[in-house]
């Protein structure tokens, strides 16, 4: 069994000291090998030893050393040896120690004074402390501080013993009147502790009648009061109203450290609008004065906490906040903007929008490393204020579009894509967004940004003027046709076959020549002729975007060209009037498609142009040759009723996603209604005329009633043992964000009395325990709830397993009761979450570990099993549900979930109903760690076939 002691040390037992040579090095007259032999007598009894034979040698020539560390290393072997026998009684030897320490309480060094007086903090024996109450007594007078400063404590570890009331009867008194003397800071700090442990009333008298001076008192001081006046407040509420003055007063104190605390206390305390404002500036103030980041993420999170319960209050302070954007890291600015972005209101709306439009100007310098990312997240903020607020889109999409050419691209995505939405919420704009969108298209130069920008083209040129310019600027960016060029055809396409043979022309006298393509060919010795394979035809570098995309393969740009294209020519059609102009659009983009579809399907790409682009583009050729109506109608207005559909359903999704977070609570019937305005206020100050009517309006709308049911605490109770052992064993799993609390109620079901039981506990997983377990006495058929604290440190299932050991007084050996296993259950670590459909296909892509599940139910019903899947494996579907609606036999659908430390779990159900009704397919599962793959693949295994 490992000894508990004030000190931890690693120790290799590997080659463990002999104790015949730590007796030998003690016996010495070198004091280096003193120390270095009661270090490893030390580790050896932390690790298990008993070494017995030590004790006497170290009373002999141990205690009477002068030297420091000896005497400190001494302290530390006298809290580790065991000091009392089976039966709980002191050993008799132990009186040699009382002498040594007695000596040492009156050393005239003050350093053997200071920790001897601190060694008897963690003496727990009152049969060793009694003869030397008096020594310590007179400590309490030293002139040194550091001996007062222990002294103290000493006596207040004395006074909280079992008997210690006894022992010191008078010490309140004592420490009460060391306080009105003491000068130190540190020893005043500790006589207030000693009161605000031992005699809370003394220390609340203390405070309340010295109320002017807290604010002059040390730091150390001032954080004790905090905490006492949380302890009071929370025993009795009613009495708030006496402390919050201090509390405010010592909002303006120099420490960090307290007008921190200050704030969280006053938060705690008080729901006045004026006491949460105070508090929220405090935080504020801390948040640009304080240059350590992790203090500002600390501090962000108050606020955040600040602005889901008081949101009115917040809203003042929204650019108080938004400074924090100065900070360079990107963790700071991503939480503030997640604050801001909630605090938003029709009248700071356009203070936040200039501000952010300062800082995406900002990003263009180029000085910090992380400009891009910083620009993403400012220009994902802006297209939220302008979906929630429309009027302001008009003074930042111009801004944003010189961003389409956006070296970074997932930046250049976020603008179009919020050009896309804007542009249909917002019809005023129409025309202004497609003019800067074909002046700056040219600058667009990735794929996926250009596809978005085309369509939109394609969707929102409605005038002749707007068809004809974005044709004509379509036609500039692919650049003049053909794409590729052949001087002698016939040879070219005999000479460009990739095979591994050597391509042969016979000419005469023949030799080899190696193509471009790196195969061979033989050329005529008598006539040089040079042979011309097909070349590509570069486009210039201003205004071939489009052009230098398609040339690297990229035949879906191509196919959204052709849309577009064809789109356009449609759209011609309706507006203009002369038939030659519009046969004459249309023979010139025949002319592009069929280029286009040269270009993949000759040699000079690596790939060919893929099966749906093809068809697709041969679509568009067919579809300009002979339009009906109703194919014109799907191509002209049914696209675009879709889109406006999608972006209906996002807007219904975000609006149920708010109503789920907000909190609904319903207050009892008969609950006590105190009718504020009947109330006396004579003597109140506003502040607490203000905390009065906000505890009436949370007692009203039900908000102080418990979230968690009671009912629900019984699903989690666990029987380790069994109704016919004799110890009976139950446990309360509370599950935190990092660690797990098991509250086990143990029963002694004999006439017998156990004594040293013990709860021994082992874990299985990435799952650790605190703590070690202690020893217990459980008279005869009494309980006892032991509490064991458990760390998580990753998102995985784990196994806490274990027994219940303990002695009766008729049998000599052990009884060891095995406890049935608990389970941690990995649904307790991940909650839904939601990410957008690029963030999702991003961790996709970069996620390495993949657990793939088969489909194996008894389910026959693809909508049914996937409700299914998602209640099971609690996460989010981020699949529409207008994807999921219809009856093809198919399904696909994306679920997302995000771990308490962070991590992110994504899955992908895909799935199809055969023709006998069953449903086959796979989930797979991606996560950045291996555990979380596994667990969640074991748990759809476990659940998929519809059991509970």
């Amino acid at each position: 069994m490992e000894k508990s002691c004030t000190l931890l040390i690693h120790f290799d037992k590997g080659t463990p000291a002999i104790a015949n040579e730590i007796k030998e090095a003690l016996e010495g007259n070198d004091v280096s090998a003193k120390v270095d032999a009661m270090k490893k007598a030390i580790m050896l009894l932390l690790n298990g030893e008993t070494l017995p034979q030590l004790f006497i040698t170290i009373v002999r020539y141990v205690l009477p050393s002068e030297d420091h560390t000896v005497q400190k290393l001494l302290l530390l072997y006298l809290e580790i040896i065991e000091k009392t026998d089976a039966k709980g009684r002191v050993l008799p030897e132990m009186i040699l120690i009382c002498q040594n320490l007695r000596n040492n309480l009156q050393h005239p060094n003050e350093y053997i004074r200071g920790v001897t007086l601190r060694f008897l903090c963690r003496l727990n024996e009152t049969e060793i402390i009694e003869p030397l109450i008096p020594s310590v007594l007179q400590n309490l007078e030293h002139r040194h501080p550091f001996i007062r400063r222990n002294a103290i404590l000493a006596v207040m570890s004395i006074y909280k013993l079992p008997q210690g009331d006894q022992l010191l009867v008078d010490a309140p008194d004592m420490i009460e009147k060391v306080l009105s003397t003491e000068q130190d800071p540190s020893a005043k700090r500790n006589a207030f502790l000693m009161l605000f442990t031992c005699a809370q009333e003394r220390a609340t008298n203390y405070l309340l009648t010295h109320v002017d001076r807290v604010s002059e008192w040390g730091e150390l001081l001032q954080m004790v009061v905090l905490e006492l006046i949380r302890k009071v407040c929370r025993t009795n509420r009613g009495e708030k109203a006496k402390y919050i003055k201090i509390i405010i007063a010592l909002l303006n104190s120099p420490s960090t450290a307290v007008i921190y605390e200050c704030a969280g206390t006053l938060v705690s305390l008080s729901s006045a609008p004026s006491a949460i404002k105070a508090a929220a500036n405090t935080y504020c103030q801390l948040l640009l004065s304080q240059s350590d980041n992790n203090v500002k993420l600390i501090v962000l999170d108050r606020l955040n906490e600040l602005k889901s319960s008081h949101r009115d209050v917040m809203v003042d302070l929204i650019m108080d906040v938004l400074r924090a954007l100065l900070s360079p890291n990107l963790d700071i600015q991503r939480k503030t903007l997640d604050i801001v972005l909630e605090l938003i209101t029709p009248r700071n709306i356009n203070e936040v929008v200039l501000l952010l439009k300062k800082e995406v100007v900002k990003t263009q310098t180029g000085e910090l490393e992380k400009n891009g990312e910083y620009r993403q997240m400012l220009i994902q903020a802006i297209h939220s204020c302008a979906i929630k607020f429309p009027e302001v889109a008009s003074t930042v999409v111009h801004l944003l579009m010189d961003f389409l050419g956006d070296s970074n691209v997932a930046s250049a995505i976020d603008v179009v894509v919020f050009v896309r939405e804007i542009i249909e919420t917002n019809p005023k704009l129409r025309v202004s967004i497609i003019t800067r969108l074909l002046d700056t298209f040219y600058q667009i130069r990735a794929a996926r940004v250009c596809s978005c920008a085309l369509w939109i083209i394609g969707e929102y040129c409605l005038s002749l003027s707007e068809v004809e310019s974005a044709i004509a600027t379509i036609k500039q960016c692919l650049g003049d046709l053909p794409f590729y060029s052949a001087s002698e055809e016939g040879e070219a396409t005999d000479a460009s076959k990739k095979t591994p043979q050597a391509s042969s022309i016979t000419i005469s006298s023949r030799r080899p020549a190696v193509l471009a393509d790196g195969t061979y060919a033989t050329q005529s010795a008598a006539s040089e002729t040079a042979f011309s394979p097909p070349t590509i035809v570069q486009g210039s570098l201003t205004s071939g975007n489009l052009r230098s995309l398609l040339l690297t393969g990229d035949f879906f740009l191509g196919a959204v060209v052709a849309c577009t294209m064809t789109k356009l020519v449609l759209r011609l059609e309706e507006v203009q009037p002369s038939k030659v102009e519009v046969n004459k659009a249309t023979t010139q983009t025949l002319l592009i498609l069929v280029s286009m579809l040269q270009l993949g399907q000759s040699h000079v790409l690596p790939h060919p142009i893929d099966n749906d682009s093809y068809d697709r583009i041969v679509l568009c050729m067919r579809l300009l040759c002979n339009t009906g109506d109703e194919i014109r109608k799907i191509w002209l207005q049914s696209c675009r009723q879709s889109f406006v559909k999608m972006l209906s359903e996002k807007q219904l999704r975000e609006t149920e996603e708010l109503k789920a977070k907000a909190q609904v609570s319903h207050a009892q019937p008969d609950d006590l209604i105190d009718f504020y305005h009947l109330k006396s206020r004579k003597g109140m100050s506003q502040l607490e005329l203000e905390d009065e009517v906000q505890d009436d309006l949370k007692r009203a709308t039900g908000e102080f009633v418990k979230d968690a049911d009671d009912a629900n605490k019984l699903n989690r109770i666990l029987q380790l043992t069994g109704f016919s052992d004799p110890v009976y064993a139950e446990a309360y799993v509370t599950v935190h964000h990092y660690d797990i609390v098991l509250d086990v109620t143990v029963i002694n079901r004999t006439k017998e009395t156990l004594q040293n039981l013990c709860l021994e506990l082992a874990t299985m997983g990435d799952l650790k325990l605190v703590e070690r377990p202690q020893n217990y006495t459980l008279a005869p058929e009494s309980s006892k709830q032991i509490k064991a604290n458990i760390k998580v440190s990753s998102t995985e299932t784990g196994v806490i397993f274990g027994n219940i050991v303990y002695e009766t007084s008729n049998v000599l050996e052990r009884t060891v009761v095995v406890l049935n296993d608990i389970h941690i259950d990995i649904m307790d670590y991940i909650s839904p979450a939601v990410c957008s459909d690029t963030a999702f296909r991003t961790m996709w892509a970069e996620f390495e570990w993949e657990n793939k599940v088969a489909v194996n139910t008894v389910i026959q019903d693809e909508k049914e099993f996937l409700n299914h899947i998602i209640k099971s494996i609690n996460m989010k579907c981020l699949t529409a549900p207008s994807a999921l609606d219809g009856e093809c036999g198919f399904q696909a659908a994306n679920l997302y979930a995000k771990s308490v430390f962070g991590e992110d779990a994504l899955v992908n159900l895909s799935i199809e109903k055969q023709a006998d009704g069953k449903l086959s397919g796979y989930i797979r599962i991606r996560s950045k760690t291996q555990g979380i793959a596994l667990s969640l693949g074991d748990k759809i295994t476990l659940k998929q076939k519809g059991g509970s």
